[in-house]
């Protein structure tokens, strides 16, 4: 991984989008505002290319030569993921077959992945692009496509890929046809030139199965376009991406199109576009799972390449929220925070989502509060770059889950997301901080490395997984799993024994019914709740297996009440727990609460909304960020001797200090 020694601060920057010429002004603005980096080109190629092999960088070589002159380095994207109009004149076919037909061109990710015409003009245009920069030093990295996704490419070269790739995994078409229950409807096939359109299966498993296979498509494009650009790297230079994440008008979850672990394997550096809610509705936890997230990719620092400045309505940030959240952003392992975009745009689609300079393009409240941030930055930046977390819990990401959800929804919950930022946001708000590691990659080296695992309704899990999380209870570790969890193989086959797979003497119960809940709440003599707990979409009737299981909380119904709904159960040298339906997120915080005491694993005295982010710098020496994510003053306990960087002042172990609303302190420890 890239070793990134200092802080970057900066913005995408378009020449080519400006309604006049202000190059050496905006270079000026952004010199004045702290910012060291932009990042160009990679939204352009019809700029660079504007007819089949005619090319113009006159506006790349006019945004390096002027960044250069002001001292702002520079990342270049490939602009692979917008197609020229000319492309898809010379290649009808170039425009993606998806599950709904034939893409139109206009707007951008329209395009086959695969198609050789598109890979030989993509190459062409990387190439030029690379040779045009290569004399220009301040170019730090390149940034291979942008939130590269497979964008539902199902054209037959495709799907003939597809069975290709079958054919090679499943010599016996036989055994195929039995591991994805093709007799089920008369699916069965007995070639390979017979395997169906994919888009009309009604087979969950050969549905996810070609949604896997989509993923890898994106994994292939990144290591083929990797290889060209390192042809170009100088050693000094990173390759980075940037990743986005599932949405629901912000960032929101893990992205169910891409394998980022395996595409990341390409990349020097980890990147990551983080969007997320403003004003009142600022939580943290967006930039918190992002950040933490792009992190675990390659388990190190990371850059956020795409963030808001203004943003889209209803984003704009209260006077102190913009600095909350670069500092936010650092916490987490980042060493870069660039907005999207510097400047506001005058036409298209995306007009009204707003750059850190509004239409008239002057100096704003926005562009001040980058001023306190770029001098801030700088400032800190020996402190605070290279941040090294070294977190206990973690929580295992599924792309084979997520696809199940959208196969086989839990009451209203398709998008297994759903589960997992409720369970990421319930830690989150208690301050105990989390990896996000891959199903695909959890061997017994790495699960051991951590003191808590969790499942988010892991719904698919090998045998392998499923082996290796029953020895790593045994061996000492502790287990919490949320309903569905361990229900299915790798290609969605439901298990033919009792659930959940592989773990029911782990977690000391079992279950085969489960309903939804109705009017159904829970009792504990274990949980004081707070408020009746409401249930939701999915129940599980959970029966125990042995007396040391300890019920948590039971059913609240006149016929379901014998049944339990959260159990925990000491197993070998460790102790797994159970979560066996939905619910509202305080009465979860009581759970999870509960919980964290029978794995003995030690609470922070701060919640939400003061948020405490921890690691080590780079001298070893302890940081810790506290937030306060609210219009109210809040107060937080000083865990060591040492200073607050932010005003620099000496600060004290045990001492109790404020927070005035949307601000933030950083402690550093004194040297031991």
């Amino acid at each position: 991984m890239q070793n990134i020694k200092k802080l970057y601060y900066g913005a995408a920057y378009y020449d080519e989008y400006l309604p006049c010429d202000r190059l050496l002004d905006d270079m000026a603005m952004m010199k004045k505002a702290g910012m060291n980096l932009i990042r160009i080109a990679e939204s352009t190629w019809s700029t660079w290319e504007p007819a089949d092999g005619v090319f113009d960088f006159t506006h790349l070589h006019r945004m390096l030569r002027a960044s250069a002159d002001a001292g702002i380095d520079v990342i270049v994207g490939t602009p692979t993921y917008a197609i020229p109009s000319w492309l898809a004149r010379k290649y009808p076919d170039i425009l993606a077959l998806t599950h709904h037909g034939q893409e139109l061109y206009g707007h951008r990710q329209n395009m086959d992945l695969t198609h050789p015409g598109y890979l030989f003009h993509a190459e062409r245009i990387i190439r030029r692009l690379l040779e045009e920069v290569q004399q220009y030093p301040h170019v730090i990295g390149f940034q291979i496509d942008n939130e590269t996704k497979p964008y539902d490419t199902c054209c037959p070269r495709v799907q003939q890929m597809f069975a290709a790739d079958l054919k090679k995994r499943y010599p016996d078409i036989n055994a195929f046809n039995q591991q994805f229950g093709l007799d089920y409807w008369s699916n069965r096939i007995q070639d390979w030139a017979d395997l169906p359109d994919v888009r009309g299966t009604i087979n969950g498993s050969l549905g996810a199965e070609f949604k896997q296979f989509q993923r890898s498509l994106v994994t292939e494009f990144f290591r083929w376009q990797a290889g060209i650009i390192r042809e170009y790297l100088r050693p000094e230079q990173f390759l980075t991406h940037n990743f986005d994440f599932s949405w629901r008008g912000v960032s929101f979850g893990y992205q169910p199109q891409v394998n980022q672990y395996d595409a990341a394997e390409h990349l020097d550096i980890a990147g990551a576009d983080i969007y997320h809610p403003g004003e009142d509705d600022l939580t943290g936890a967006e930039i918190a799972f992002g950040g933490d997230l792009a992190r675990s990719l390659k388990q190190g620092n990371y850059l956020v390449l795409e963030t808001q400045a203004q943003g889209n309505h209803g984003w704009l940030a209260y006077p102190g929220q913009l600095r909350l959240q670069a500092f936010s952003h650092l916490a987490g392992g980042a060493v870069c925070v660039e907005y999207w975009h510097w400047h506001s745009i005058h036409n298209a689609i995306e007009s009204y989502w707003k750059g850190v300079l509004s239409h008239n393009l002057k100096e704003n409240a926005t562009y001040r509060e980058c001023m306190t941030i770029g001098a801030d930055f700088a400032r800190l930046s020996d402190d605070l770059a290279g941040l090294k977390k070294h977190n206990r819990i973690a929580m295992l990401m599924s792309n084979r889950s997520n696809t199940a959800f959208q196969y086989f929804p839990a009451g209203s919950i398709s998008d297994q997301n759903t589960i997992v930022r409720w369970l990421y946001d319930a830690f989150y708000r208690m301050n105990l901080e989390m990896d996000l590691i891959s199903d695909t990659t959890a061997d017994s080296k790495l699960l051991a490395a951590y003191d808590l695992i969790i499942l988010p309704s892991v719904y698919s899990i090998t045998r392998q997984l499923a082996a290796d999380l029953d020895a790593y209870v045994k061996n000492g570790g502790h287990l919490l799993a949320s309903m569905r969890s361990a229900f299915a193989d790798e290609h969605l086959k439901i298990y033919a024994d009792d659930q959940p797979y592989g773990l029911t003497a782990c977690f000391g119960m079992t279950y085969d019914q489960f309903t939804e809940p109705g009017r159904t709440s829970l009792s504990s003599q274990a949980v004081a709740f707070s408020k009746k707990p409401a249930l939701s979409d999915w129940m599980e009737l959970l029966i125990t297996q042995d007396t040391q299981t300890e019920v948590i909380a039971r059913y609240d119904h006149p016929y379901w009440k014998e049944y339990a709904a959260v159990t925990h159960h000491p197993y070998g040298e460790g102790s797994a727990a159970y979560i066996g339906c939905y619910f509202d997120a305080a009465s979860l915080e009581e759970v999870l609460q509960m919980l964290m005491a029978r794995f003995g694993m030690k609470m922070q005295a701060e919640r939400f909304p003061v948020i405490r982010r921890e690691g080590t710098g780079r001298d070893g020496r302890r940081i810790v960020y506290f937030f306060n994510y609210s219009n109210e003053p809040a107060r937080y306990l000083v865990p060591f001797d040492g200073r607050e960087l932010m005003e620099d002042a000496e600060v004290h172990a045990g001492d109790t200090c404020g927070l005035t609303p949307w601000r933030f302190h950083i402690l550093r420890q004194n040297l031991l």
